[in-house]
């Protein structure tokens, strides 16, 4: 797929980077004048660092834009992306005297709860991408404010992912949705896309929102994903794969970026929502958002795995894995570690 005018990367972010600080294993929420030990802990950097880092375990040329700080959080960061994951931070500034923002995740009963500082970041994404590179893709994080720098990436030929965040508001209003306007792709998670759509179901919110772009897909955590293909009216609903579950954080952005390389690919819209979904069950048996995400050799291990039993009608329908992966899955990935200190060997 490469030629002389290809453009310089596969998928293009912006956003904020945080560091997450994950506790596991908390036997009850803390409560007013307790203390409560955790079993388990791990740092990494989190943020869009999540969905950077999981794409380019998956072999996409990977670009973000985003501040850093000149602090420790900010150096761990920048190390853990450029230097260990192969993250292009060219479009990336670092910032003396502001710090970096932190989020204390606390994983409890399948899901977790979040406690997070930080500031708006000293320049604005349309500031660090004036222009943005050429790319094949960008994932977005839906804003009020529309932002220069997408429209100027859609007009030069890339896909435009989407998501949104929670509306602290609670209003959920209806002119944020008009922003996707343009956009090929939008993934939101259930509880967003219900609110969203004022619908009482993932799957009839997925269908009222794929009139407002392309493809819709409606994460429900581990019990699956639904899309919809407003062109073709296909319909694709996959249930949630059997897992562990260690920590949730960044389990959406990790399906998002296997959804973003199954479409890359051009594969069927089934393909694309099982191998997300295959994703971010694998991501939520480690710490923390970003250095969770698998790499080839994690999903190409759990198909030999499956694939050597008898399975049921929802794993044959992974069979496609055997065509896709690739022949050499490369090196296993690193893991959160509990200090930001610690470096690996080798």
């Amino acid at each position: 797929m490469e030629s002389a005018d290809a453009p310089r990367f596969d998928v293009l972010l912006s956003g904020t980077v945080f560091l997450d600080i994950i506790f596991t294993g908390l036997p009850r929420t803390p409560a007013p004048g307790t203390e409560v030990w955790a079993e388990g802990l791990g740092s990494c950097p989190g943020g869009i660092a999540n969905l950077a880092v999981a794409l380019r375990r998956l072999q996409l040329r990977t670009a973000l834009s985003a501040a850093f700080g000149e602090d420790a959080y900010g150096d761990f960061c920048w190390e853990v992306l450029a230097e260990q994951e192969g993250v292009d931070l060219s479009y990336c500034r670092r910032f003396y005297g502001w710090h970096s923002p932190v989020t204390v995740s606390m994983a409890m009963d399948r899901d977790r709860s979040m406690v997070t500082h930080g500031h708006r970041a000293p320049v604005s994404a349309d500031e660090m991408l004036d222009p943005p590179p050429r790319t094949r893709a960008c994932f977005v994080h839906l804003q009020p404010e529309e932002e220069r720098w997408v429209r100027r990436a859609k007009e030069d030929g890339a896909l435009l992912f989407a998501d949104i965040g929670w509306d602290r508001t609670e209003v959920w209003g209806a002119e944020l949705l008009r922003r996707l306007d343009g956009y090929d792709v939008f993934l939101p998670n259930e509880v967003e896309a219900m609110s969203y759509a004022r619908c009482e179901s993932p799957e009839r919110a997925a269908k009222a929102l794929a009139e407002h772009v392309p493809v819709v897909v409606v994460t429900r955590g581990g019990r699956g994903a639904v899309a919809v293909d407003s062109a073709t009216g296909e319909v694709v609903d996959v249930r949630g794969l059997n897992v562990a579950p260690l920590d949730s954080t960044g389990a959406g952005d990790v399906f998002g970026a296997g959804f973003v390389l199954g479409t890359l690919a051009g594969w069927p819209l089934a393909h694309r929502v099982r191998f997300a979904n295959l994703c971010a069950a694998l991501s939520v048996q480690h710490f923390g958002g970003s250095l969770s995400a698998p790499g080839w050799v994690d999903i190409a291990t759990w198909w030999r795995t499956v694939s050597r039993r008898a399975v049921d009608e929802d794993l044959r329908g992974y069979a496609f894995l055997e065509d896709v992966l690739p022949c050499h899955a490369g090196a296993e990935v690193r893991r959160a570690s509990a200090t930001i200190r610690l470096r690996a060997s080798g």
